[in-house]
């Protein structure tokens, strides 16, 4: 698989899971100043921006580690971006969903982190 298709592939394992989780998925690539949210969803009344990160077991950096200050801080923008661009007063979040290919084509293992961005200077 080239990178985009890579990247297609676990924005898909992702949007399956949040399905089964109850989420209700708003969109997926999103364009928004500053940047692009891979998938925006709703975790109940909130809305939730996902990270969603694929790696294959043996990369020097697993998938929940890979996310940088200088990546958190184009979320954080893009995330403030797209909630001010839609008028949303309520609460929201940014999550990590991290996809772990094992390379032997069994399961992937699938991590969603919560508020990766917690603490962050508003």
């Amino acid at each position: 698989m080239n990178p985009l298709e890579k990247g297609r592939y676990g924005e898909q394992i992702a949007v399956g899971h949040l399905l089964s989780l109850g989420w209700s998925i708003r969109g997926r690539n999103v364009r928004v100043g500053g940047g692009e949210l891979d998938i925006v969803a709703f975790d109940g009344r909130e809305i939730v921006v996902v990270e969603v990160r694929l790696r294959s077991v043996g990369r020097l950096l697993p998938a929940r580690e890979s996310v940088g200050p200088r990546k958190l801080k184009i979320l954080v923008r893009a995330g403030r971006s797209y909630v001010a661009r839609l008028g949303w007063q309520g609460p929201w979040r940014i999550d990590l969903l991290a996809v772990t290919l094992d390379g032997r084509g069994g399961e992937p293992r699938v991590e969603l982190l919560a508020d990766i961005a917690a603490g962050w200077p508003s």
